[in-house]
């Protein structure tokens, strides 16, 4: 053996058997005590600065709201998925003048062109993160990932009750440890990228918007 691997393996015995560096455990930050009310509006600022288009309304009415957007947009038909809450709503509640409702009910390989030419498509949320601005998503069956990813336009509905502070506490506050989800996705805004100079782009890889509908029934 020569002298210089000799030494080289000396010194990698010499360091394994070093005692271990000590570690402190980390500390979580502490998390973000805000009412409800604060809670969506800090929401609703960190989502506008990443170009989303947020609206504050109520179980009531965000329908209302969503027929107004999808009029100013002269969308050609709106994704969404037949059997969720949202879907059920949205049958009972759509006019003859809006953009055709598209139920996403077959697999992708049988619709994959339809799906990527319709203009908007709709979903239901997880939750929302008030720290960062961000919407919780868990595509499923129901609602693949597809559904939010494929239209320009992604229309997220958030109840209000379900914005936590950080991601730590809603997965505390919802048990995600018992059933956690293969695909969890969070949302801050419009698909975005940056390139070598850092000039950040929105809309290249994804919905070229995001449509925020925050249904808050304790609004004043």
């Amino acid at each position: 053996m020569s002298d210089a691997r000799a030494n080289i393996l000396a010194r990698l015995r010499a360091t394994t058997a070093q005692d271990a560096v000590a570690t402190t455990e980390s500390v979580a930050p502490p998390e973000m005590e805000l009412s409800r009310a604060d809670q969506v509006a800090r929401l609703k600022q960190l989502l506008e600065a990443m170009h989303a288009e947020v609206h504050i309304t109520d179980s009531g009415n965000w329908t209302s709201i969503l027929k107004e957007v999808l009029r100013k947009r002269s969308a050609n038909g709106l994704l969404y998925s037949p059997t969720t809450a949202i879907g059920i709503t949205l049958e009972e509640t759509w006019e003859s003048d809006l953009p055709p409702l598209v139920g996403y009910t077959e697999a992708v390989e049988q619709c994959k062109e339809r799906l990527f030419a319709i203009d908007a498509g709709i979903t239901s949320t997880q939750g929302g993160l008030a720290d960062v601005g961000a919407l919780v998503l868990w595509p499923d069956v129901h609602e693949p990932r597809l559904l939010s990813l494929a239209p320009a336009v992604h229309i997220a509905v958030l109840e209000a009750t379900k914005i936590h502070g950080s991601l730590a506490e809603a997965m505390r506050r919802e048990h995600w440890a018992e059933g956690m989800p293969t695909n969890a996705l969070l949302i801050s805004g419009p698909s975005k990228t940056a390139d070598i100079e850092l000039v950040l782009t929105f809309g290249v890889h994804g919905p070229k918007e995001l449509i925020v509908l925050i249904l808050d029934d304790e609004r004043g």
